[in-house]
């Protein structure tokens, strides 16, 4: 890489050149924004010399940090022999074989096939494909209908920004017919005082009423995340899931499991199912299956689907030139070894989690904190000027935006989904680096409610 260029200079042909994700785009045209030129451990530094606690994982992907020599080396090595050949034609690769086999090893017992893709979008777009030939080669074409949730997030292209429920994704993509959404199971935001765990049992049961709405004989899955992460960390009362899956089962529903976020070891467990007792027929992953060093995502297919897609006849016509990319897979077969080995996921779950939980839970009793929600390694930290009432401190979530830029200020990455803060550290952290972490977010918190004359 080329000796870094002076900071000034690459703001402006970042601003002058580079259209990002997510941002509003005049914006970033006249105000610009900040150049992340290295990292190591769970920190980052930008070109202007500052070094900040990343509470993100980069974007839910790095959950072993930024330090990982062996993943590095993988990909090294595997440029080396084999930098890429596709899947085509009866052609595969070794690294391609071999992850496959570790991800059946790793995720729950009825799945023994991989699809893979560049990312957790792809991957979604790879179920729709892959529920329509199901059901095609059943004898079954009307079961076209996907049944996903309000504010959920599986994806930006059309297809998967379709079957996530964020507003201002369908504005700019019109969405696909056949998906429709139930709402999200977030108590905070409208549970109000009905009790949790009957709030819990009274949404899932919104996806009965519609399949009942659509006919049973037109719905073919239903799709979600175990706990909801762009959204918000919407983590759902304990009476949700159980309902969901009599439901699905009762009604032969598939259930797709999007793992994007929650797999990999942010739960508690390897998979987000695994938490809950769920018997996913499909699941989507992406993101930490790398550590984020590289792009590869894809579909875990169950016993249940992938029998059907192997015994009979026909092409699946769907495929990518980069599906299994052979660095790609070196680095997920690496960081699948480091997870398996290193047993950082239980060391994670039975030591830092509970720590990060209970830290978070102090700021409970902050006067501009309405909530703290949180399961393993990720939480969010919703903010009110009225407890009582949930009054916001803004409108349109400009406390939340105004809290996050202070936080990076101060030293602390963390990101904004509405009215709430979340956070979603790296597995390797350790006690002192979450304290660090809660710390420097009580702080931004103070910051924040001084600004909005809260005392």
């Amino acid at each position: 890489m080329n000796k870094q260029a002076d900071t000034h200079q690459l703001k402006e042909l970042d601003q002058a050149h580079h259209l990002h994700p997510f941002t509003d785009l005049q914006d970033h045209s006249k105000q610009g924004g900040r150049i992340v030129s290295s990292a190591e451990h769970i920190y980052i530094y930008d070109s202007d010399g500052n070094k900040m606690l990343d509470g993100m994982s980069g974007l839910w992907c790095c959950n072993l940090g930024y330090s990982q020599d062996a993943i590095k080396d993988a990909i090294r090595a595997q440029l080396d022999e084999l930098p890429f050949y596709n899947n085509f034609f009866k052609c595969s690769n070794q690294p391609a074989v071999e992850l496959a086999r570790a991800m059946s090893e790793v995720t729950p017992e009825q799945f023994n096939h991989a699809f893979f893709t560049n990312s957790g979008s792809e991957a979604n777009d790879t179920n729709l494909r892959l529920v329509q030939r199901y059901y095609d080669l059943l004898g079954k074409p009307e079961k076209t209908h996907i049944i996903s949730r309000k504010n959920a997030y599986h994806g930006s292209t059309i297809a998967a920004g379709s079957l996530g429920g964020m507003s201002a994704m369908h504005e700019q993509t019109r969405g696909l017919n056949y998906i429709h959404h139930i709402n999200q199971p977030h108590w905070f935001a409208a549970g109000g005082e009905e009790d949790r765990e009957e709030f819990g049992v009274r949404i899932a049961r919104e996806l009965e009423a519609k399949i009942d709405e659509l006919g049973e004989d037109k719905v073919a899955a239903f799709i979600a995340e175990p706990v909801q992460g762009a959204g918000g960390v919407i983590v759902p009362p304990d009476s949700y899931w159980p309902e969901i899956r009599r439901i699905c089962e009762e009604r032969d529903i598939l259930l797709i499991m999007d793992e994007v976020i929650c797999g990999f070891g942010r739960t508690g467990n390897w998979f987000g199912c695994e938490t809950y007792d769920l018997k996913p027929d499909l699941m989507t992953f992406a993101k930490a299956v790398t550590n984020g060093y590289i792009p590869l995502g894809g579909v875990m297919v169950g016993n249940k689907v992938a029998d059907v897609l192997l015994s009979h006849g026909g092409e699946f016509a769907h495929g990518l030139t980069y599906s299994g990319h052979p660095v790609a897979c070196a680095a997920g077969l690496a960081t699948l070894n480091i997870l398996r080995d290193s047993k950082v996921i239980e060391h994670a779950s039975s030591d830092i989690a509970p720590h990060f939980q209970a830290r978070l839970a102090e700021l409970r009793d902050h006067r501009i904190v309405g909530e703290v929600r949180g399961l393993g390694m990720f939480a969010a930290v919703e903010l009110v000027r009225d407890k009582g009432s949930r009054e916001r401190l803004a409108p349109d979530s400009q406390a939340a935006v105004y809290c996050r830029d202070t936080a990076n200020d101060n030293g602390l990455m963390v990101r904004q989904t509405g009215d709430a803060m979340i956070m979603a550290p790296p597995l390797i952290c350790n006690i002192a680096e979450i304290d660090s972490l809660v710390d420097k977010l009580g702080e931004a918190l103070d910051q924040t409610a001084a600004h909005y004359g809260v005392g």
